[in-house]
Protein backbone atom coordinates (compact mmCIF):
# COMPACT_ATOMS: atom_id res chain seq x y z
CA UNK A 1 0.00 0.00 0.00
CA UNK A 2 1.32 3.22 -0.48
CA UNK A 3 2.48 5.67 2.09
CA UNK A 4 -0.02 8.85 1.02
CA UNK A 5 -3.28 7.28 2.54
CA UNK A 6 -5.87 8.51 4.55
CA UNK A 7 -4.85 6.14 7.48
CA UNK A 8 -1.26 6.86 7.59
CA UNK A 9 -2.48 10.71 7.27
CA UNK A 10 -4.64 10.40 10.02
CA UNK A 11 -1.66 9.01 12.11
CA UNK A 12 0.57 11.54 11.52
CA UNK A 13 -1.80 14.46 12.00
CA UNK A 14 -2.40 13.01 15.05
CA UNK A 15 1.55 12.62 15.76
CA UNK A 16 1.60 16.40 14.90
CA UNK A 17 -1.23 17.82 17.07
CA UNK A 18 -0.17 15.81 20.47
CA UNK A 19 3.73 17.58 19.74
CA UNK A 20 1.94 20.88 18.91
CA UNK A 21 -0.16 21.07 22.37
CA UNK A 22 2.90 19.46 24.28
CA UNK A 23 5.30 22.33 23.16
CA UNK A 24 2.93 24.70 23.97
CA UNK A 25 2.29 23.71 27.48
CA UNK A 26 -1.58 22.97 26.58
CA UNK A 27 -1.88 19.58 26.40
CA UNK A 28 -3.60 18.35 29.23
CA UNK A 29 -6.20 21.20 29.04
CA UNK A 30 -6.45 20.05 25.23
CA UNK A 31 -5.81 16.72 24.48
CA UNK A 32 -9.54 15.81 24.43
CA UNK A 33 -10.55 18.48 21.96
CA UNK A 34 -8.46 16.68 18.97
CA UNK A 35 -10.89 14.10 18.22
CA UNK A 36 -13.30 16.81 17.99
CA UNK A 37 -11.20 19.09 15.93
CA UNK A 38 -10.62 16.13 13.32
CA UNK A 39 -13.94 15.06 13.03
CA UNK A 40 -16.59 18.48 13.39
CA UNK A 41 -20.10 17.54 13.48
CA UNK A 42 -21.26 17.44 9.87
CA UNK A 43 -18.28 16.29 8.77
CA UNK A 44 -18.03 13.06 6.58
CA UNK A 45 -16.64 9.74 8.09
CA UNK A 46 -14.77 7.34 7.43
CA UNK A 47 -17.16 4.83 9.53
CA UNK A 48 -20.54 4.13 10.08
CA UNK A 49 -20.57 8.34 11.92
CA UNK A 50 -18.74 10.97 12.38
CA UNK A 51 -19.01 9.45 16.82
CA UNK A 52 -17.17 6.73 15.61
CA UNK A 53 -14.48 8.05 13.96
CA UNK A 54 -13.79 9.93 17.14
CA UNK A 55 -13.65 7.07 19.33
CA UNK A 56 -11.25 5.54 16.92
CA UNK A 57 -9.11 9.09 17.11
CA UNK A 58 -9.03 8.86 20.77
CA UNK A 59 -7.50 4.77 20.87
CA UNK A 60 -5.28 5.60 18.39
CA UNK A 61 -3.92 8.74 20.47
CA UNK A 62 -3.60 6.63 23.13
CA UNK A 63 -1.26 4.92 21.98
CA UNK A 64 0.63 8.09 20.60
CA UNK A 65 0.45 8.99 24.18
CA UNK A 66 2.54 5.19 25.02
CA UNK A 67 -0.47 3.07 26.26
CA UNK A 68 -1.90 -0.26 25.02
CA UNK A 69 -5.81 -1.16 24.55
CA UNK A 70 -5.37 -3.72 27.54
CA UNK A 71 -5.73 -2.99 31.92
CA UNK A 72 -4.04 0.40 32.01
CA UNK A 73 -6.44 1.67 29.93
CA UNK A 74 -10.11 2.65 30.35
CA UNK A 75 -12.92 3.83 27.70
CA UNK A 76 -14.38 5.90 29.91
CA UNK A 77 -11.04 7.99 31.11
CA UNK A 78 -10.60 10.92 29.30
CA UNK A 79 -7.66 11.88 27.20
CA UNK A 80 -6.41 14.62 29.99
CA UNK A 81 -6.23 12.03 32.56
CA UNK A 82 -3.77 9.61 29.77
CA UNK A 83 -1.82 13.06 28.90
CA UNK A 84 -0.98 13.47 32.50
CA UNK A 85 0.00 10.27 33.40
CA UNK A 86 2.46 10.15 30.00
CA UNK A 87 4.01 13.71 31.09
CA UNK A 88 4.79 12.33 34.74
CA UNK A 89 5.69 8.87 33.41
CA UNK A 90 9.47 8.42 34.51
CA UNK A 91 10.52 5.68 32.06
CA UNK A 92 9.21 4.54 28.33
CA UNK A 93 6.64 2.78 28.37
CA UNK A 94 7.05 -0.82 28.59
CA UNK A 95 5.38 -3.44 26.94
CA UNK A 96 4.96 -4.95 23.21
CA UNK A 97 5.70 -2.02 21.43
CA UNK A 98 2.90 -2.97 18.59
CA UNK A 99 -0.69 -2.72 19.20
CA UNK A 100 -3.84 -3.57 17.39
CA UNK A 101 -6.44 -0.95 18.34
CA UNK A 102 -9.63 -3.81 17.87
CA UNK A 103 -12.25 -0.94 17.27
CA UNK A 104 -10.55 -0.38 14.67
CA UNK A 105 -10.19 -3.84 12.53
CA UNK A 106 -12.62 -4.18 10.00
CA UNK A 107 -12.55 -8.16 10.27
CA UNK A 108 -11.73 -9.07 6.89
CA UNK A 109 -13.06 -11.97 5.80
CA UNK A 110 -10.68 -14.94 5.17
CA UNK A 111 -8.41 -14.51 1.71
CA UNK A 112 -10.96 -15.98 -1.32
CA UNK A 113 -11.66 -15.68 -5.03
CA UNK A 114 -14.26 -13.68 -6.38
CA UNK A 115 -15.99 -13.26 -9.53
CA UNK A 116 -16.43 -10.24 -10.90
CA UNK A 117 -19.03 -8.87 -13.12
CA UNK A 118 -16.27 -8.95 -15.98
CA UNK A 119 -17.35 -12.53 -16.47
CA UNK A 120 -18.64 -12.75 -19.72
CA UNK A 121 -20.26 -16.64 -19.44
CA UNK A 122 -18.13 -17.24 -22.64
CA UNK A 123 -18.55 -20.51 -24.44
CA UNK A 124 -14.37 -21.71 -23.31
CA UNK A 125 -15.42 -21.70 -19.64
CA UNK A 126 -11.57 -22.50 -18.71
CA UNK A 127 -12.24 -21.46 -15.45
CA UNK A 128 -15.01 -24.67 -14.85
CA UNK A 129 -13.08 -26.90 -16.56
CA UNK A 130 -9.84 -26.13 -15.07
CA UNK A 131 -10.95 -26.08 -11.26
CA UNK A 132 -9.51 -29.30 -9.56
CA UNK A 133 -12.66 -29.43 -7.43
CA UNK A 134 -15.39 -28.42 -9.46
CA UNK A 135 -16.22 -25.43 -7.06
CA UNK A 136 -17.29 -22.88 -9.99
CA UNK A 137 -21.29 -23.18 -11.30
CA UNK A 138 -22.84 -21.02 -13.93
CA UNK A 139 -25.69 -19.10 -12.28
CA UNK A 140 -28.81 -18.29 -14.30
CA UNK A 141 -27.53 -14.94 -15.76
CA UNK A 142 -24.85 -16.92 -17.22
CA UNK A 143 -21.81 -15.65 -14.95
CA UNK A 144 -20.05 -17.85 -13.09
CA UNK A 145 -20.06 -18.29 -9.27
CA UNK A 146 -17.79 -20.10 -6.74
CA UNK A 147 -18.84 -22.39 -4.17
CA UNK A 148 -16.64 -21.39 -1.02
CA UNK A 149 -17.39 -24.27 0.61
CA UNK A 150 -15.44 -26.73 -2.03
CA UNK A 151 -13.29 -24.07 -3.05
CA UNK A 152 -9.44 -24.71 -2.23
CA UNK A 153 -8.03 -21.24 -3.06
CA UNK A 154 -5.55 -22.82 -5.71
CA UNK A 155 -6.33 -19.71 -7.95
CA UNK A 156 -6.33 -21.39 -11.15
CA UNK A 157 -9.55 -20.08 -12.17
CA UNK A 158 -8.12 -16.67 -11.99
CA UNK A 159 -5.09 -17.69 -13.87
CA UNK A 160 -7.24 -19.27 -16.59
CA UNK A 161 -9.72 -16.76 -16.75
CA UNK A 162 -9.37 -14.39 -20.18
CA UNK A 163 -11.01 -11.20 -19.03
CA UNK A 164 -9.45 -11.53 -15.67
CA UNK A 165 -12.56 -11.56 -14.18
CA UNK A 166 -11.42 -13.60 -11.62
CA UNK A 167 -9.88 -11.68 -8.23
CA UNK A 168 -8.92 -12.55 -4.82
CA UNK A 169 -9.47 -10.76 -1.93
CA UNK A 170 -7.05 -10.96 0.43
CA UNK A 171 -6.57 -10.29 4.17
CA UNK A 172 -3.93 -7.23 3.83
CA UNK A 173 -2.60 -7.68 7.49
CA UNK A 174 -2.18 -11.21 7.26
CA UNK A 175 -0.91 -11.22 3.83
CA UNK A 176 2.33 -8.74 4.43
CA UNK A 177 2.81 -10.90 8.12
CA UNK A 178 5.92 -13.14 6.69
CA UNK A 179 5.67 -15.62 10.09
CA UNK A 180 2.08 -15.95 10.66
CA UNK A 181 1.56 -13.87 13.38
CA UNK A 182 -1.11 -12.51 12.66
CA UNK A 183 -4.68 -14.70 13.95
CA UNK A 184 -7.66 -14.12 14.05
CA UNK A 185 -10.07 -13.80 17.27
CA UNK A 186 -13.62 -15.26 18.05
CA UNK A 187 -15.48 -12.32 16.24
CA UNK A 188 -12.83 -12.73 13.30
CA UNK A 189 -10.65 -9.49 14.47
CA UNK A 190 -7.04 -9.94 13.85
CA UNK A 191 -4.50 -10.12 17.04
CA UNK A 192 -1.27 -10.37 17.22
CA UNK A 193 0.93 -13.76 18.36
CA UNK A 194 4.06 -11.86 19.60
CA UNK A 195 5.31 -15.56 20.13
CA UNK A 196 5.83 -15.69 16.46
CA UNK A 197 5.87 -11.66 15.54
CA UNK A 198 9.47 -10.13 14.35
CA UNK A 199 8.42 -6.66 14.57
CA UNK A 200 8.58 -5.65 11.26
CA UNK A 201 5.91 -3.40 10.83
CA UNK A 202 4.62 -4.71 7.54
CA UNK A 203 0.98 -5.35 8.91
CA UNK A 204 1.24 -1.61 10.45
CA UNK A 205 1.60 -0.46 7.04
CA UNK A 206 -0.76 -3.00 4.63
CA UNK A 207 -3.79 -2.31 7.12
CA UNK A 208 -6.22 -0.16 5.18
CA UNK A 209 -8.10 0.86 8.84
CA UNK A 210 -5.13 1.87 10.43
CA UNK A 211 -5.51 -0.53 13.29
CA UNK A 212 -2.11 -1.42 13.79
CA UNK A 213 -0.49 0.91 15.26
CA UNK A 214 3.00 1.62 17.72
CA UNK A 215 3.11 2.37 21.38
CA UNK A 216 5.23 5.70 20.68
CA UNK A 217 7.74 7.42 22.84
CA UNK A 218 7.44 10.83 21.53
CA UNK A 219 6.24 12.33 24.60
CA UNK A 220 9.30 10.95 26.19
CA UNK A 221 11.88 11.98 24.19
CA UNK A 222 9.99 15.85 23.97
CA UNK A 223 9.74 15.48 28.34
CA UNK A 224 13.59 14.94 27.94
CA UNK A 225 14.05 17.76 25.19
CA UNK A 226 12.59 19.93 27.86
CA UNK A 227 14.45 19.01 31.12
CA UNK A 228 17.75 19.88 32.09
CA UNK A 229 19.31 16.60 30.79
CA UNK A 230 21.84 16.29 27.80
CA UNK A 231 19.85 14.48 25.02
CA UNK A 232 21.59 13.08 22.53
CA UNK A 233 19.98 12.06 19.27
CA UNK A 234 21.75 9.08 16.69
CA UNK A 235 20.00 9.19 13.68
CA UNK A 236 19.88 6.69 10.87
CA UNK A 237 20.66 6.94 7.29
CA UNK A 238 17.42 6.25 6.24
CA UNK A 239 15.92 8.74 8.37
CA UNK A 240 17.85 11.16 7.23
CA UNK A 241 17.12 10.22 3.96
CA UNK A 242 13.85 11.17 4.29
CA UNK A 243 13.87 14.82 4.54
CA UNK A 244 14.20 16.93 0.85
CA UNK A 245 17.50 18.16 2.62
CA UNK A 246 21.22 17.40 3.31
CA UNK A 247 22.56 15.86 6.14
CA UNK A 248 24.05 19.48 7.74
CA UNK A 249 20.31 20.58 7.44
CA UNK A 250 18.84 17.63 9.01
CA UNK A 251 21.64 17.92 11.77
CA UNK A 252 20.41 21.51 12.27
CA UNK A 253 16.63 20.79 12.69
CA UNK A 254 17.13 18.58 14.93
CA UNK A 255 19.13 20.43 17.31
CA UNK A 256 16.75 23.00 16.67
CA UNK A 257 14.17 20.98 18.51
CA UNK A 258 16.69 20.48 21.16
CA UNK A 259 18.81 17.92 20.80
CA UNK A 260 22.25 18.80 22.11
CA UNK A 261 24.09 16.94 19.52
CA UNK A 262 23.40 14.83 16.72
CA UNK A 263 25.62 12.21 15.93
CA UNK A 264 25.18 9.79 12.70
CA UNK A 265 24.28 5.75 13.36
CA UNK A 266 26.49 5.43 10.48
CA UNK A 267 29.48 5.82 12.50
CA UNK A 268 28.39 2.99 14.15
CA UNK A 269 28.17 1.08 11.34
CA UNK A 270 31.74 1.60 9.91
CA UNK A 271 32.38 -0.40 13.54
CA UNK A 272 30.13 -2.77 12.78
CA UNK A 273 31.58 -3.31 9.64
CA UNK A 274 35.23 -3.71 10.72
CA UNK A 275 33.89 -6.64 13.83
CA UNK A 276 31.63 -8.50 11.17
CA UNK A 277 34.80 -8.49 9.03
CA UNK A 278 37.17 -9.69 11.55
CA UNK A 279 34.82 -12.21 12.70
CA UNK A 280 33.69 -13.51 8.86
CA UNK A 281 37.51 -13.93 8.59
CA UNK A 282 37.58 -15.96 11.77
CA UNK A 283 34.41 -18.23 11.44
CA UNK A 284 35.94 -18.96 8.08
CA UNK A 285 39.16 -19.88 8.93
CA UNK A 286 37.78 -22.33 11.40
CA UNK A 287 35.92 -24.28 8.91
CA UNK A 288 32.39 -22.46 9.24
CA UNK A 289 30.72 -22.90 5.81
CA UNK A 290 29.02 -18.94 6.13
CA UNK A 291 27.68 -16.33 8.23
CA UNK A 292 24.85 -14.03 7.91
CA UNK A 293 24.54 -10.31 9.30
CA UNK A 294 23.27 -9.33 11.98
CA UNK A 295 22.29 -5.68 11.72
CA UNK A 296 18.60 -6.11 10.96
CA UNK A 297 16.57 -6.74 14.35
CA UNK A 298 13.85 -8.73 12.48
CA UNK A 299 15.71 -10.93 10.86
CA UNK A 300 17.55 -11.92 13.91
CA UNK A 301 14.41 -12.41 15.87
CA UNK A 302 12.80 -14.51 12.80
CA UNK A 303 15.76 -16.79 12.87
CA UNK A 304 14.93 -16.96 16.76
CA UNK A 305 11.57 -17.90 16.63
CA UNK A 306 10.76 -19.25 13.67
CA UNK A 307 14.94 -20.62 11.96
CA UNK A 308 16.76 -21.46 15.18
CA UNK A 309 18.85 -23.69 13.34
CA UNK A 310 20.76 -20.80 11.43
CA UNK A 311 21.30 -19.43 14.85
CA UNK A 312 24.87 -20.27 14.73
CA UNK A 313 25.49 -18.85 11.70
CA UNK A 314 24.01 -15.41 12.99
CA UNK A 315 27.14 -12.76 13.22
CA UNK A 316 27.19 -11.78 17.20
CA UNK A 317 28.54 -8.24 16.08
CA UNK A 318 26.52 -5.66 17.85
CA UNK A 319 24.88 -3.44 15.43
CA UNK A 320 25.49 0.46 14.44
CA UNK A 321 22.58 1.52 16.78
CA UNK A 322 24.44 0.08 20.04
CA UNK A 323 27.83 1.12 18.84
CA UNK A 324 27.05 4.79 18.26
CA UNK A 325 25.08 4.84 21.53
CA UNK A 326 28.11 2.75 23.19
CA UNK A 327 30.89 6.19 22.14
CA UNK A 328 27.99 8.82 23.82
CA UNK A 329 27.77 7.20 27.05
CA UNK A 330 31.50 6.51 27.46
CA UNK A 331 31.87 10.67 27.09
CA UNK A 332 28.64 10.78 29.88
CA UNK A 333 26.85 8.18 31.29
CA UNK A 334 24.02 9.91 32.10
CA UNK A 335 23.29 11.51 28.58
CA UNK A 336 19.80 10.70 27.27
CA UNK A 337 20.04 9.07 23.80
CA UNK A 338 17.56 8.75 21.15
CA UNK A 339 17.93 6.58 18.50
CA UNK A 340 15.72 7.93 15.24
CA UNK A 341 15.25 5.07 12.83
CA UNK A 342 12.68 3.48 9.94
CA UNK A 343 12.15 0.85 12.48
CA UNK A 344 9.55 -0.99 14.84
CA UNK A 345 12.01 -3.98 15.49
CA UNK A 346 14.26 -1.20 16.77
CA UNK A 347 12.49 -0.18 19.65
CA UNK A 348 12.58 -4.21 20.79
CA UNK A 349 16.60 -4.05 20.20
CA UNK A 350 16.67 -0.94 22.08
CA UNK A 351 14.76 -2.81 25.11
CA UNK A 352 17.51 -4.84 25.38
CA UNK A 353 19.98 -2.27 25.29
CA UNK A 354 20.97 -0.09 28.25
CA UNK A 355 22.95 2.78 26.09
CA UNK A 356 19.90 3.47 24.34
CA UNK A 357 16.96 5.35 26.41
CA UNK A 358 14.39 5.72 23.45
CA UNK A 359 13.56 4.93 20.16
CA UNK A 360 11.42 7.75 17.53
CA UNK A 361 10.52 6.64 14.07
CA UNK A 362 10.92 8.85 10.80
CA UNK A 363 7.34 9.03 11.33
CA UNK A 364 7.48 10.65 14.90
CA UNK A 365 10.39 12.97 14.30
CA UNK A 366 9.01 14.83 11.24
CA UNK A 367 5.82 15.05 13.21
CA UNK A 368 7.63 16.89 16.07
CA UNK A 369 9.26 18.67 13.21
CA UNK A 370 6.39 20.10 11.69
CA UNK A 371 4.19 20.82 15.18
CA UNK A 372 7.54 22.98 15.41
CA UNK A 373 6.95 24.30 12.13
CA UNK A 374 10.54 23.72 10.61
CA UNK A 375 11.13 23.12 7.18
CA UNK A 376 14.05 21.18 7.06
CA UNK A 377 14.95 22.15 3.11
CA UNK A 378 15.21 25.50 4.83
CA UNK A 379 17.70 24.66 7.75
CA UNK A 380 21.17 26.64 7.66
CA UNK A 381 23.89 23.58 7.39
CA UNK A 382 25.45 22.63 10.66
CA UNK A 383 29.01 21.81 9.36
CA UNK A 384 30.30 21.13 12.45
CA UNK A 385 29.36 17.49 13.60
CA UNK A 386 31.00 14.47 13.25
CA UNK A 387 30.89 13.45 9.96
CA UNK A 388 30.52 9.54 9.31
CA UNK A 389 32.01 6.96 6.89
CA UNK A 390 30.46 6.45 3.16
CA UNK A 391 29.98 2.67 3.42
CA UNK A 392 28.34 3.35 6.97
CA UNK A 393 25.86 5.98 5.46
CA UNK A 394 25.31 2.98 2.42
CA UNK A 395 24.18 0.43 5.02
CA UNK A 396 20.34 0.86 5.06
CA UNK A 397 20.59 0.23 1.09
CA UNK A 398 20.32 -3.79 0.61
CA UNK A 399 23.81 -4.97 -0.31
CA UNK A 400 25.16 -2.11 1.77
CA UNK A 401 26.30 -4.21 4.61
CA UNK A 402 27.95 -7.02 2.32
CA UNK A 403 29.53 -4.08 1.05
CA UNK A 404 31.03 -2.57 3.87
CA UNK A 405 32.24 -5.84 5.86
CA UNK A 406 33.79 -6.87 2.21
CA UNK A 407 35.57 -3.31 2.00
CA UNK A 408 37.48 -4.07 5.76
CA UNK A 409 39.21 -7.18 4.78
CA UNK A 410 42.39 -7.60 2.63
CA UNK A 411 40.71 -9.76 0.16
CA UNK A 412 37.28 -8.70 -0.51
CA UNK A 413 36.78 -11.01 -3.38
CA UNK A 414 36.56 -14.01 -0.61
CA UNK A 415 33.28 -12.93 0.55
CA UNK A 416 30.54 -14.64 -1.39
CA UNK A 417 27.87 -12.49 -1.13
CA UNK A 418 23.87 -14.13 -0.59
CA UNK A 419 21.33 -11.24 -0.02
CA UNK A 420 17.43 -11.81 1.23
CA UNK A 421 15.81 -8.47 0.00
CA UNK A 422 12.85 -8.61 2.04
CA UNK A 423 11.56 -11.11 4.36
CA UNK A 424 8.13 -12.79 3.51
CA UNK A 425 6.90 -16.31 3.83
CA UNK A 426 8.23 -16.88 0.04
CA UNK A 427 11.97 -15.97 2.04
CA UNK A 428 11.20 -17.79 5.03
CA UNK A 429 11.33 -20.60 3.33
CA UNK A 430 13.80 -20.27 1.78
CA UNK A 431 15.95 -19.03 4.58
CA UNK A 432 14.79 -22.96 6.51
CA UNK A 433 15.85 -24.15 2.90
CA UNK A 434 19.49 -22.50 3.88
CA UNK A 435 19.69 -23.72 7.43
CA UNK A 436 19.06 -27.47 5.99
CA UNK A 437 21.28 -27.24 3.10
CA UNK A 438 23.74 -24.05 3.14
CA UNK A 439 23.83 -21.25 1.16
CA UNK A 440 25.33 -20.57 -2.69
CA UNK A 441 27.76 -18.32 -0.37
CA UNK A 442 29.55 -18.11 2.27
CA UNK A 443 28.44 -14.36 3.80
CA UNK A 444 23.93 -13.89 3.92
CA UNK A 445 23.00 -10.57 4.46
CA UNK A 446 19.16 -10.03 4.97
CA UNK A 447 17.20 -7.58 5.52
CA UNK A 448 13.23 -7.11 7.07
CA UNK A 449 12.35 -4.62 4.17
CA UNK A 450 13.01 -4.82 0.54
CA UNK A 451 15.54 -3.21 -0.72
CA UNK A 452 16.65 -2.11 3.05
CA UNK A 453 16.08 0.10 5.18
CA UNK A 454 15.25 2.79 3.29
CA UNK A 455 12.25 1.11 2.82
CA UNK A 456 11.10 0.78 6.48
CA UNK A 457 7.32 0.53 7.83
CA UNK A 458 7.70 4.22 9.38
CA UNK A 459 9.45 5.98 6.54
CA UNK A 460 7.87 9.06 5.22
CA UNK A 461 9.26 9.35 1.79
CA UNK A 462 8.66 7.17 -1.32
CA UNK A 463 11.51 4.44 -1.52
CA UNK A 464 13.07 5.94 -4.94
CA UNK A 465 14.11 9.37 -4.14
CA UNK A 466 15.05 8.42 -0.73
CA UNK A 467 17.16 5.88 -2.09
CA UNK A 468 19.08 8.46 -4.46
CA UNK A 469 19.79 10.65 -1.49
CA UNK A 470 21.13 7.80 0.67
CA UNK A 471 23.73 7.66 -2.46
CA UNK A 472 24.22 11.37 -2.53
CA UNK A 473 24.82 11.70 1.38
CA UNK A 474 27.56 8.45 0.98
CA UNK A 475 29.12 10.20 -2.74
CA UNK A 476 29.60 13.76 -1.68
CA UNK A 477 30.46 13.97 2.72
CA UNK A 478 31.47 17.51 3.12
CA UNK A 479 34.97 18.51 4.45
CA UNK A 480 35.07 19.26 8.30
CA UNK A 481 36.30 22.76 8.90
Amino acid sequence: MQYDNNATRTRRTILVRIARLFMEDKLEGLADRIPLEMRPKGSSSFRCCVYKDRALIKYRIMAALGFSMDEETDELEKLESYSIRSIKRAAAPQGEPLLLLDEACSACVKSKYFVTNACRGCMARPCMLNCPKKAIAIDEKGQAVINSSKCVNCGICMKVCPYHAIIRIPVPCEEACPTGAIVKDGEGRAQIDFDKCIYCGKCMRQCPFGAIMERSQMIDVLKALKSKKRVVAIIAPASAAQFVAGYPQVVTALKTLGFEDVLEVASGALTTAKMEAAEFEQRISEGASFMTSSCCPSFVMAVEKHVPKLKEKVSHTPTPMHFTAEAIKKEDSDTVVVFVGPCVAKRKEAENDPLVDYVLTSEEIASMMAAAQLDVSQCDEDLCYQQADPSGRRFPLIGGVTNAVAAQMESPETVERVLIDGLSRKSMKILKMYASKGIPGNFLEAMACERGCINGPCTTENVAPATARIKNMADSLISTP
